[in-house]
């Protein structure tokens, strides 16, 4: 299918909704995740409220891009919530590496550190990627460099890392010292867990309430843990999963023996490599969920009174969408206001009588059944603008 045929498929639809806008003005929230590798948030909602606005220019449109910890939650919530971004210069996942990354602060001092800005897959070529060598010690410099800066809370963005290193890299930038059984520091990295014999605490640790945006429940070892789920997607091969899973489980031995405090059966400790445990075991942190931090500081709630609809999406729209995720938070919250939902998704994976059952009453593709994968993706600008007429022409006056 070409994308002529696309248009000429919704033109009708929008200009006969242009014709009766001039009668009614509606309120509009487009609140969508990024499409992945294709758009991000900020870009997404841009596109959907530029195509109703073309059927109309009276229509009120609230944007608010939405993320649930996972990359893009920073860049998501300064748009959302006036943020803005502060650079910072630091290690990135190996420990030779060095990246431009920086956080994300507001107004009442809080600051969001997204680790996969400074430890994340996505800074690393194939060949590069082993869990074994790779740390999170970057995202501990930042969380350092918005101590320094005044933070008075940091909420932590964990999706996206490149590491399981059980968050003792973070920790080692905050002070913290792990010991071998010779007192000498442990290599960065997955490798240095299994040699972990002694915690040492900083004589000093000015730490402020630190949130970790965590929408999983994995836990740190096990079979639905942070290695066996996970490490391959990172570089792992089988051998160093076992290693891994390994060095894990003596982490959880040592902070329970050392520390007094219990790692291991912690809902969501397993995130990012481990790094959600190390931020409860060596921050005091507490794992809360990501969307729902997203939407309350981004004051959707508020902007959700008074909506005629709330307009969603991302890539792919499938079960996973409706557990943790960004259109699971909005469906929830726009259920409590009795607002309607849309979906607008590169690929659609729910059936229709799964969704309307919680309260989304469409969802539509915007890749056409005949195209390729790889041009819908090529056009995905063109696409998702086209979706969003057609859901304009076939929803809102009707």
């Amino acid at each position: 299918m070409t994308l002529a045929s696309v248009q000429g498929k919704y033109r009708l639809g929008a200009v006969v909704l242009h014709f009766f806008m001039g009668f009614v003005c509606m309120k509009i929230i487009v609140a969508t995740d990024s499409f992945k590798g294709t758009l991000n948030a900020d870009e997404a909602c841009e596109i959907i409220a530029n195509a109703i606005r073309d059927c109309s220019p009276d229509v009120e449109l609230v944007l608010k891009p939405m993320a649930d910890g996972g990359e893009g939650t920073a860049r998501a919530l300064i748009k959302a919530a006036s943020g803005r971004w502060i650079r910072h210069k630091l290690m990135g996942p190996l420990p030779d590496m060095q990246v431009d990354a920086g956080f994300a602060w507001f107004e009442d001092k809080t600051a969001l550190i997204e680790m996969a800005s400074a430890s994340g897959l996505e800074l690393l070529r194939p060949e590069q990627m082993n869990p074994l060598n790779t740390t999170t010690y970057g995202t501990g410099q930042l969380i350092k460099a918005a101590l320094d800066y005044g933070a008075r809370k940091i909420l932590l963005a964990v999706g996206g890392s490149a590491t399981v290193d059980g968050g003792l890299g973070a920790a080692s930038a905050l002070g913290w010292k792990f010991l071998d059984s010779r007192d000498k520091q442990i290599p960065f990295g997955g490798a240095g867990l299994e040699r972990l014999a002694k915690i040492v605490k900083p004589k000093k640790l000015n730490l402020v309430p630190v949130e970790v945006l965590c929408d999983c429940d994995n836990p740190l070892c096990g079979e639905l843990g942070a290695a066996k789920v996970y490490a391959s997607q990172k570089g792992a091969n089988p051998e160093m999963v076992e290693r891994l899973e390994k060095g894990l489980a003596h982490l959880a031995d040592l902070v329970g023996a050392q520390l007094k405090r219990d790692i291991s059966s912690v809902p969501g400790a397993g995130a990012a490599g481990g790094l959600a445990a190390g931020a409860i075991a060596f921050m005091n942190a507490e794992l809360v969920s990501g969307i729902n931090t997203i939407m309350t500081r981004s004051n959707l709630g508020a902007d959700l009174e008074f909506a005629d609809w709330i307009i969603t999406g991302e890539g792919c729209f499938d079960r996973q969408s409706l557990s943790g995720k960004v259109i699971s938070g909005i469906v929830k919250l726009a259920a409590q206001l009795h607002v309607p939902v849309a979906v607008l998704a590169g690929q659609v994976k729910v059936q229709p009588q799964e969704y309307q059952k919680l309260g989304i009453v469409t969802a539509i593709t915007c890749k056409p059944d005949d195209m390729s994968l790889d041009k819908a993706l090529a056009e995905s600008r063109t696409l998702l603008s086209l979706a969003a007429k057609h859901f304009a022409g076939r929803y809102l006056f009707i």
